[in-house]
């Protein structure tokens, strides 16, 4: 099974193309660029170095957020457009599951966590168990204080992962002290490759159903929303 993994969801771009167990190539950068210029030509870059054309794809995975609004709507169409034309399956990820996956060997909890501004945060709770990623607190968004509050009664290591965690260090570390830690930089990056690890046996979803996962509207449609009731 040939699958190619999709992830605009932050400032990163991540494009990854895997063969069962086997990562075929991936291309990452972390850079604030715009993602509607670069995602389709990054892919098609990659198909043809790895000497993968779309009639060969199988499957395809996509980090369906939450993270940048237009970011996560990016990959989310290229993804939908993608599996309707190639009539192969789809799958939507959680943007923060695959950051997670980074913290594969620490010995304790992870929560992989994006910036929402204003004191906010979108994060997760997740671990390890015999391999597996498991899932313990829902993805969510909310202050950093709130978080910091409910991971204090956990009675285990922390870790902290993603590139924005130097925004809310200070109050994570206020709160949980030891408790905490934050991870290397070079964990703070999600690897496209654990996006299709995780999707490769994930079952598929409806084309047309798949949305972006904001978990909380944008602030534009949330006072259009309001202005129409």
């Amino acid at each position: 099974m040939k699958v190619l993994g999709i992830d605009t969801s932050n400032y990163q771009l991540g494009i990854a193309l895997a063969s069962d167990e086997e990562v075929i190539g991936e291309y990452i950068t972390n850079i604030k660029k715009n993602h509607s210029l670069r995602a389709m030509p990054a892919v098609e870059m990659l198909m043809k170095e790895c000497g993968i054309s779309a009639s060969e794809l199988d499957k395809i995975v996509v980090a369906a957020g939450p993270g940048s609004y237009t970011g996560v709507r990016i990959g989310v169409t290229i993804a939908k457009t993608l599996a309707w034309t190639l009539n192969i399956p789809v799958v939507g990820v959680s943007s923060l599951a695959v950051l997670a996956s980074s913290g594969r060997y620490f010995n304790g909890l992870i929560s992989p966590l994006f910036d929402a501004r204003r004191g906010q945060l979108y994060t997760g709770l997740y671990k390890f168990t015999d391999g597996k990623l498991d899932c313990l607190k829902d993805d969510a968004n909310l202050p950093a204080e709130q978080w910091a509050e409910m991971l204090s009664e956990y009675d285990e290591k922390i870790l902290f992962v993603g590139h924005d965690v130097k925004i809310h260090q200070e109050v994570l570390n206020d709160k949980l002290g030891n408790q905490a830690v934050m991870a290397e930089m070079t964990s703070h990056n999600p690897r496209p490759s654990e996006l299709i690890r995780i999707g490769m046996d994930m079952p598929e979803e409806n084309v047309h159903e798949i949305v972006p996962n904001y978990i909380r509207l944008a602030e534009a449609e949330a006072k259009w929303r309001e202005s129409q009731k």
